[in-house]
């Protein structure tokens, strides 16, 4: 399963950097995987992650 979180409008790169960085080990000591980290025409960045898969119930 692929999930996305949104780091909205923060102009100083390194605070962005230091937010994907927190964002990122806080996910991955979830069991998610850091896919992809886009970065926004207004200093926002998008971090796409893959999440484990969950067995269907039956």
């Amino acid at each position: 399963m692929i999930e996305t979180e949104i780091i909205g409008y923060m102009p100083d790169p390194k605070k962005r950097a230091a937010r994907i960085a927190a964002l990122a080990n806080e996910r991955e000591s979830r069991g998610d995987t850091l896919v992809s980290v886009l970065s926004t025409p207004n200093c926002g960045a998008i971090l796409v992650f893959r999440t484990p898969a969950v067995p269907e119930k039956k």
